[in-house]
């Protein structure tokens, strides 16, 4: 073989590991989360162009965030949902917040040994739709230059829940509280919107409205339905609930003043079935290797 042979072999492997490398943390140390109680949960998190940081997440979160996947359509073991870990990495040079979530999956494959698969399962699932009188509620203009935001904009968020509610602030003016018998979400797209309403019901809740821009929606509760699905938003999160608590989740009507509520807006949720995408942990640590 000639040297330039070699010398274009060599270029191609080169060429070949750049191609097959995932983005990955410069240097991450991952640590329980000492402060987080189980019958509450909170998190709080933040990206720039140096730093990730976030805490008070289950392993499930984690997972959530790393491979696009949906809470519900996470199967493994119970603890997953349960055991909360706080993450402080730096990002290499050069690289972006939109690159967290693959750099949070090699993490995970690299630190706890994660493997999966992906299946495609068929679901009961309530489809978002617009109803027939059409849409009852205008688009909220967004904030000038988000569109056209460069990826190395810091972002924060944080999460919090308790008995008393729940909230989420998403960021540029977007949120979501649910607490004292009512719904709020504000600048919300309907795709964002599908995914706080699923925190709430007994199945998925699949975007079928073909709607783009951002929303508010806000509506009261009655006292019965928002005890109802704060119960199961609890349960869902992993936290510790009581015997009680769980009892009144057993044969629970759908919320029809969640229904109602949604229909003032020309909004209206159908069951329905529909293959979901399954991601399936077939091994996993229960603590991470060593930082």
């Amino acid at each position: 073989m000639s040297i330039t042979e070699i010398a274009v072999r060599t270029l191609f492997l080169i060429a070949a590991f750049v191609q097959n490398a995932r983005p990955a943390f410069e240097v991450a140390s991952i640590r329980p989360s000492l402060n987080a109680p189980r019958q509450a949960v909170a998190a709080a998190g933040s990206t720039s162009d140096t730093q990730f940081r976030i805490a008070g997440l289950t392993i499930r979160d984690y997972i959530s965030m790393g491979y696009s996947v949906k809470l519900n359509q996470i199967s493994g073991p119970d603890w997953i949902t349960t055991e909360r870990f706080d993450i402080a990495a730096t990002l290499p040079e050069g690289s972006r917040p939109d690159q967290v979530p693959s750099m949070m999956q090699t993490l995970l494959e690299d630190r706890f040994e994660l493997k999966t698969h992906r299946e495609k399962k068929e679901f009961p699932v309530y489809a978002l739709r617009v109803s027939t009188g059409g849409l009852k509620t205008a688009e909220v203009a967004s904030d000038p230059g988000i569109g056209q935001s460069d990826a190395k904009t810091p972002q924060t968020f944080t999460r919090q829940g308790s008995g008393r509610g729940i909230s989420l602030d998403l960021g540029h003016g977007s949120s979501f509280n649910f607490a004292n018998n009512r719904f709020e979400a504000k600048k919300v797209t309907m795709a964002s919107l599908a995914s706080m309403l699923e925190r709430f019901l007994e199945r998925p809740v699949v975007d079928l409205t073909g709607v783009n821009g951002s929303y508010d929606v806000a509506f009261d509760l009655s006292p019965e339905d928002y005890r109802m699905m704060l119960i199961r938003a609890a349960t869902a999160a992993g936290l510790v609930m009581s015997p009680d608590a769980l009892r009144a989740l057993d044969g629970s009507p759908t919320p029809a003043s969640l229904f109602d509520g949604l229909a003032r807006f020309g909004l209206k949720l159908e069951a329905h079935r529909a293959p979901l995408d399954v991601l399936v942990v077939d091994s996993i640590r229960k603590t991470p290797t060593e930082n």
